[in-house]
């Protein structure tokens, strides 16, 4: 059942790699080696336990193994061993384990002793004088083997002797070895759990009062948080947030200053169409009344125009991820197919528009449209302010950056403007052709979305404007 107040979490080991909570992440985090690591210790414990309880167990096998070593002796040529009674009891009498004894000559008879004790071999070969120990299985009980090699006569006669035992007593002690550490435990990880909870929670603390923080302020509110009042570790994500912040301020400002540029310049056209109309609905002569409905058409075309470039505008501002999405654009390409549409407009004006392009392809990362509307928009520029008779020129040059001209022999602009022409709604004093000085900011706007430098000098021959902007080739690293 999924709990109404919070999301699921998912487990310490899902699938899921987007974590929820960042309580229940820290707390995985914690828990699990926590958990791993249990199963490691109980084996570590299971293994030192034996080895301390094989320690006086052992130690009384090879007191033993001395014992007999002490009652080998040599009669007649034969060893034999003398075991008095009462060594014979201890041997064979134990209320929990059952001992057996060996001994061997060497060439493996059996001289005393109990015959179902194997010989040892392999990596478990006596050594001279020494007690070693190995386990083994008799009668399918396990065992512990006590053995060593005693020499009899210096180099010529030696008798291998075993005792071995059950393992009841060591596992009965291994057992209380294990429960000791081990029950502690039962009671110690769930203590540490919860003071792992508590801990985290007030760890956590310092997030939910930066989050009430944040959502205690009013909806215009874009100041910045006080870093110095936040943990050192979320010092970074509010100077990020704060960043963001700054950004969305300088955008809703951009924003307001647009509107209020675009209501102040919609007002002209809007104000002379109004009073074309008005004229238009006093005159009675037939002539007249149609000079007034062209200045209508006109001023309607010039509202259009100024709409549409509105429009532009927004778009090449606008941060939507769709919009922008950059794809592999020919430059070339685009550049010749916007020249071609463009040739009617031209000869209209008897204006000698011309390309000159790469003969290979030439690739950038951009947004076909916005490219298609930068360039439109440098032509328009162009043809406009270029007299009839002139020529207006687009080039495509392949470099260390893919470079986009556009140049005309037209009125030119003065040194003074030439940074200014790129500032919304700036017109260039003393030129009579219609614009609303939103080209060329349109141009800036959409350059810097492709990482471009847009600038405007004089054309190459001193007569004109040439404005350059220059891409970086596709695959550029970004600065």
């Amino acid at each position: 059942m999924v709990s109404k107040g919070r999301p699921e979490r998912p487990p310490v080991f899902g699938a899921s790699s987007v974590p929820n909570s960042l309580f229940g992440e820290i707390l995985d985090w914690m828990l699990a080696p926590l958990l791993l690591l249990w199963p490691i210790s109980i084996a570590a414990t299971h293994h030192v336990a034996n080895d301390i309880a094989n320690e006086p167990y052992d130690q009384a096998l090879a007191e033993n193994v001395g014992a007999i070593t002490r009652l080998l002796q040599i009669e007649g040529g034969k060893v034999t061993i003398s075991l008095p009674t009462q060594a014979r009891a201890i041997l064979h009498a134990d209320e929990q384990d059952e001992l057996y004894y060996q001994v061997r000559d060497s060439q493996g008879t059996l001289l005393a002793g109990d015959d179902l004790l194997p010989a040892p071999s392999g990596d478990n070969e006596p050594a001279l004088s020494e007690v070693r120990f190995r386990d083994e299985r008799l009668s399918g009980d396990p065992v512990r083997v006590a053995y060593k090699v005693h020499e009899l006569e210096p180099g010529q006669r030696w008798v291998v002797i075993q005792v071995a035992e059950t393992r009841h007593k060591r596992e009965a002690l291994a057992s209380r070895i294990i429960s000791g550490v081990l029950l502690p435990q039962f009671a110690i990880i769930p203590l540490a759990v919860v003071l792992v909870w508590l801990g985290l929670s007030r760890g956590l603390r310092p997030l939910s009062r930066l989050r009430e923080r944040i959502a205690t302020r009013r909806p215009g509110d874009l100041s910045p948080i006080d870093i110095l009042r936040a943990p050192e570790e979320l010092q970074p994500m509010v100077r990020s947030f704060n960043e963001l912040m700054e950004r969305l301020e300088e955008n809703l400002q951009a924003q307001q200053r647009f509107i209020a540029d675009a209501a102040h310049q919609m007002k002209t056209p809007v104000t002379g169409l109004r009073t074309q109309a008005e004229l238009a609905l006093r005159e009675n002569d037939p002539a007249q009344l149609r000079d007034a409905v062209l200045q209508i058409a006109r001023a309607a075309e010039r509202a259009g125009h100024l709409i549409t470039q509105l429009l532009t505008l927004a778009r090449a501002e606008s941060s939507h991820e769709k919009l922008h999405r950059l794809v592999k654009v020919d430059l070339n390409d685009l550049a010749r197919d916007v020249a071609s549409e463009w040739v009617e407009t031209a000869q209209a004006k008897r204006i000698d528009l011309g390309f000159e392009g790469e003969d290979a392809r030439l690739i950038i990362d951009g947004v076909p449209l916005l490219l298609r509307e930068l360039l439109k928009n440098l032509l328009d520029n162009a043809i406009k302010y270029t007299p009839s008779g002139g020529r207006v020129t687009i080039r495509v040059i392949a470099d260390d950056r893919a470079t986009l001209e556009v140049e005309d022999n037209g009125i030119g602009i003065a040194d003074e403007d030439r940074e200014r022409v790129f500032e919304r709604f700036y017109r260039v004093l003393g030129t009579d052709a219609d614009g609303s000085g939103l080209g060329l900011a349109i141009c800036r706007e959409i350059a810097e979305h492709h990482r471009a430098t847009i600038t405007a000098s004089a054309a190459r021959d001193g007569i004109g404007i040439r404005v350059v902007v220059e891409f970086p080739r596709s695959g550029a690293p970004q600065g």
